[in-house]
């Protein structure tokens, strides 16, 4: 049993057009195309039960959930408006442009682009507070409040509509709160974050993000790239023993008609971006799925590299679980709850693969121009040890991302120095069908 959440931002608002600061002023309201993203996300989930709906009560939020739950159709749910959603206050600077803004206030806005929660500003009423730092308060106490009405141990699906800052906010809440979480993270228009929240038999919640920033059902594809290096992490498609939940490692399996699909899926979902270069695990099943995608992208050189392989189970490698518990029953449960702890039987740890993975990606992103994107396409616990590095995770958090068979990632470099890489959008995988990942479970 656990708890799904649905976060999604509101749709593009007369502010967002105009470029002006918006905070917790409700002067903005939804654009035509606003309202027609609202449509478009109810429509997306259509098919998902929900049992409850929470919304921001500012008029681009309250009038997104409205257009959402109308398009849905057949609902009797009444959202439940909530001051806990409401967004940054940003109250020197509501209405202003971000031009206006950065001329007036070079030095604050300087401090919000590069470390928005040492970013401090003061009041009408003399009085100074840190912006970022009351909204994770905020977001702390939302989220307290919806555990106590939707436990993790049953089984409710939770809509909640929100604004840019605030989101972000209960992610980090989510996540932990890692370090410089909140410039790791894009939020855009109408975007849809799934989290799927369950029991610890020790306490608290086991997090896992599902996909997160996925605005594909809009219909224009991934976000648009910034100005730096954009790298576009897959997972490779499925094999038989995806299917089948068996441990595969690094035995070189093949993809199977699914995968090959999804490949080709994926393929068709990116056939529009342009590729500069692209990068795979040296195995079978990686380098098919690259393969598959670059049919769309002649010319592109793959390049294969053992610094992705897949996590090496030693023994337990062609297993599945029942066969691994049988024998291993006590190392399965600890892998399965303290996963950094665990030397795989004649095989690797999370921290022998976080190592490889991550410097073989480092090399690949300080290789790009900031002009180009690269494709990267490798494994399960290879894409998580490299998620959970650029979100600001420790490897013993490798439970808390989904990566699904041809689910699709992108990463944007950073252009300033000392910041971190955003994590744009993570495990897209609409384009095999749904805006929730139905993949294959597979093991690791």
């Amino acid at each position: 049993m656990s708890l799904r959440l649905l976060l999604v931002r509101h749709g593009l608002s007369s502010f967002n057009v105009e470029r002006r600061i918006q905070g917790r002023d409700d002067l903005s309201v939804l654009t035509a195309e606003g309202e027609e993203q609202a449509s478009r996300t109810g429509r997306a989930l259509t098919d998902v039960p929900i049992s409850a709906v929470y919304s921001s009560p500012l008029k681009r939020a309250s009038a997104t959930c409205e257009g959402l739950l109308k398009a849905r159709g057949g609902d009797s749910l009444t959202p439940v408006m909530d001051e806990g959603l409401l967004e940054v206050d940003l109250e020197p600077w509501s209405g202003m442009s971000a031009d206006e803004r950065a001329a007036r206030y070079p030095e604050a806005y300087q401090a919000w682009r590069l470390h928005p929660e040492e970013l401090e500003l003061t009041r009408k009423d003399g009085r100074a507070y840190r912006p970022v730092q009351e909204l994770m308060a905020q977001a702390r106490h939302f989220l307290d409040r919806l555990l106590d009405q939707h436990p993790s141990e049953g089984n409710d699906t939770v809509l909640v509509v929100g604004h840019n800052a605030i989101l972000r906010c209960l992610i980090l809440v989510l996540l932990g709160e890692p370090s410089q979480g909140f410039r790791r993270l894009q939020i855009d228009n109408a975007s849809l974050s799934v989290f799927n929240l369950s029991p610890k038999a020790s306490g608290g919640h086991q997090v896992q993000i599902e996909c997160l920033n996925n605005t594909a059902h809009l219909g224009q594809g991934l976000p648009k790239k910034g100005n730096g290096a954009r790298l576009v992490l897959v997972r490779h498609g499925e094999t038989n023993w995806n299917r089948q939940g068996r441990f595969q490692g690094q035995i070189d399996i093949p993809l199977n008609d699914n995968g090959h699909a999804q490949a080709e899926a994926a393929r068709g979902f990116l056939e529009t971006v342009s590729l500069q270069r692209a990068y795979s695990s040296s195995m079978t099943r990686p380098r098919q799925t690259a393969e598959g995608i670059l049919r769309s992208h002649p010319g592109v050189p793959l390049t294969e590299t053992r610094g992705l392989v897949e996590i090496g189970h030693g023994l337990w490698e062609g297993k599945l679980e029942d066969e691994i518990k049988a024998e291993w029953a006590d190392l399965l449960e600890e892998w399965k709850r303290t996963p950094e702890t665990v030397q795989m039987p004649e095989g690797e740890t999370i921290q022998d693969v976080w190592e490889r993975s991550v410097n073989t990606w480092n090399t690949i992103a300080a290789s790009l121009e900031p002009e180009e994107t690269a494709l990267v396409v490798a494994h399960d616990a290879v894409n998580k040890t490299i998620l959970c590095q650029l979100l600001g995770l420790t490897p013993g958090d490798i439970w808390s991302v989904k990566q699904g068979n041809g689910g699709v990632t992108v990463v944007d470099m950073p252009t300033d120095p000392g910041q971190p890489s955003v994590v744009t959008c993570l495990n897209l995988t609409s384009h095999l069908g749904g805006v929730l990942d139905r993949t294959a479970a597979g093991a690791l």
